[in-house]
This record gives C-alpha cells, structure tokens and sequence, in this order.
C-alpha cells in the first residue's frame, strides 16, 4: 500500500501515522439536590398599577445542586448547603419592594443562590398564584448553572 502510494505521490509525500487521541476521561464531582417545595410569599411584583400597590401571592420552588459533602460527614450544618438558605433569599427578595417581572424575581434568586461556589446548577420556578381566576398559577422557571 505505501508503495502504491508513494508512485501515485511521486514519492513526495509520506503517509503520516494517525494517532488515536484516548479522551481524557474526567470524573464529574458529586452532587447532591436541596429543594424547597411550594413555598409561598407576598411580594410585589407586576407591571400594572394594581400590582404595585397590594402584594400577592407567589409560589416559589427550589431545585439545587450542590457539591455532596466531602471528606469528614460530621452531622454538621456547615458542612452542607443548607435549604434555608435559599427560604431566606426568597423570603428578603420578597420583602425588598417592589419588581415588574418574576423574569426578575427568578433570575435574582437564582444568581444569588450561585454565589456560594457549591451551588452548581439551580431551577427557580415562580408563579403567580392569583393573577386569573380560571387558572392556579402562571409565571416561569428557569435553570441556571456556574459558567
């Protein structure tokens, strides 16, 4: 075969063995999920006049996941991320005044949720609970992640 090729070639070029290249196999780091289930607050949150002026309800759920404990288990909190942290952002958001979008509220939680370097990914999902009479909620969830 080298020799069919070098007349075709006019012995010019050389063939070049070819290298596997064996992907660098990398383990992903454990992850545990903390959640908050249907945790409900009063904000104020809307576009129009009436919704600037008298809170309503949202429901809000959490989805984390987090770096698994490493090392020492010790039955410590500090070990861990912890499901009232993000209880807590939701709640000081809430009570923060007034946002036109749950776009906002969501995105404002999830980014807060990600400053602690364990948080690896987070699901945000925000409803409006009261906003049509025909209907249990509307709102958004969105996901994000440590780029």
């Amino acid at each position: 075969m080298n020799k069919l090729f070098a007349q075709v070639t006019g012995g010019a070029a050389k063939a070049v063995p070819v290298q596997s290249a064996s992907p660098a196999v990398t383990n992903p780091p454990p992850l545990a999920r903390i959640f908050v289930r249907d945790l409900v607050v009063m904000a104020t949150v809307g576009i129009y006049e009436h919704e600037k002026q008298k809170a309503q309800r949202l429901r809000v759920n959490l989805d984390m996941m987090v770096l698994d404990r490493l090392g020492s288990r010790r039955d410590d909190i500090a070990d861990v991320v912890s499901y009232e942290d993000g209880v807590t952002i939701v709640r000081e958001l809430a009570a923060q005044g007034h946002l036109n979008l749950v776009e906002t509220f969501a995105e404002t939680v999830a980014q807060r949720l990600l400053a602690d370097g364990r948080v690896h990914s987070v699901t945000v999902r925000v409803e409006k609970l009261d906003v049509f009479p025909d209907a249990a909620s509307a709102g958004i969830e969105i996901t994000r992640q440590r780029g």
